[in-house]
């Protein structure tokens, strides 16, 4: 059954260029519902006399995962109280998984098919203020460390481009023209974007490129954008850690998240009057609706506050 399991993430990885965000997700909910079904298979095994499945898997198979073993799953989900998202998220995974295996003949007939999904209300992204925007972006400006004139160009970079931290990360130094004004970036689904870079985040990136990259590098032929202090392509997690303690610097009392320069940025634009579909694009959204989720935001009196800056 894992086996199965692993060939379904390759899929989404080659075919669909899902992140390792999503694939870790996906392994992790599909692990679960995996176990859940040995465990199912062994309790009724041991009541009728049967014997029990190997631990490992070698006599259990996908076709032991009814239509009443997946709702069965489901309720134990909400008896166990999972959040509405986490339990959408897990049937999502659950029925991609079996249409995968449906498709690929690995079982003859879909048991998740018709099989509804529960509703969820879309949690609204948490952005800052114009004002805690301009502080967190100041905080490295007061060091004078390497690392701090790489924060600075990270988060100014951040803000003025609305990229995703994860293709933050991936940045080479080739994808980055401050001559032209932009930057090279591939997202979701291997989707390529040139995004504008706004001239107030030129001067930071410029300062990095010059004085404090090529102390954390050591010169070195490292091709990647940001790095950390060993010389290192800078980390997911590592640039989280980052924004979390300059945020505590900066005493930001909205609840901060990876991303939400991110959403500050595509919240502060569409409220400046940004055409929602430019927005889109920069931000590299699939579909138009998803972009839609900021016109649902407060509106600020920002528009002059964020094109001055």
């Amino acid at each position: 059954m894992q086996a199965e399991i692993a060939k379904f993430l390759h899929f989404l990885s080659v075919e669909r260029g899902f992140s390792e965000n999503t694939l870790a997700a996906y392994r992790n909910d599909l692990t679960q519902f995996y176990q859940f079904v040995l465990d199912a298979e062994a309790r009724q095994s041991g009541a009728s006399g049967r014997t029990p499945p190997d631990p490992k898997g070698n006599e259990l198979d996908w076709s032991k995962a009814t239509r009443m073993r997946i709702i069965s799953f489901i309720l134990q989900l909400k008896e166990r109280r999972y959040a509405p998202a986490s339990v959408a998220r897990k049937i999502a995974a659950v029925k991609s998984f079996f249409h995968f295996l449906t498709a690929e003949g690995m079982i003859p007939e879909d048991p998740t098919e018709n099989l509804a999904s529960p509703k969820v209300d879309k949690v609204l992204p948490q952005t800052l203020t114009i004002q805690e925007v301009d502080e967190l972006l100041e905080q490295p400006a007061r060091l004078s460390t390497p690392e701090a004139t790489r924060d600075k160009a990270m988060l100014e970079m951040l803000y003025a481009t609305g990229m995703r931290v994860s293709e933050l990360m991936a940045l080479d130094l080739a994808d980055v023209d401050l001559s032209a004004g932009y930057v090279r970036c591939v997202g979701r689904g291997a989707r390529e974007r040139i995004i504008p870079i706004r001239p107030q985040a030129i001067k930071p990136l410029e300062d990095y490129l010059q004085q404090a990259r090529p102390i954390l590098t050591r010169h070195t032929d490292q091709q990647a954008l940001f790095v950390n202090h060993r010389g290192e392509r800078l980390t997911r997690q590592g640039f989280w850690l980052i924004v979390k303690s300059y945020a505590k610097q900066a005493k930001v009392s909205t609840n901060i998240t990876p991303n939400i320069l991110r959403h500050s940025f595509a919240t502060h634009m569409l409220h400046s009057g940004a055409d929602l579909h430019s927005i889109q694009e920069m931000l590299g959204h699939a579909s138009i609706t998803t972009t839609q989720i900021y016109t649902h935001l407060p509106k600020e009196n920002i528009s002059e506050a964020y094109s001055s800056n």
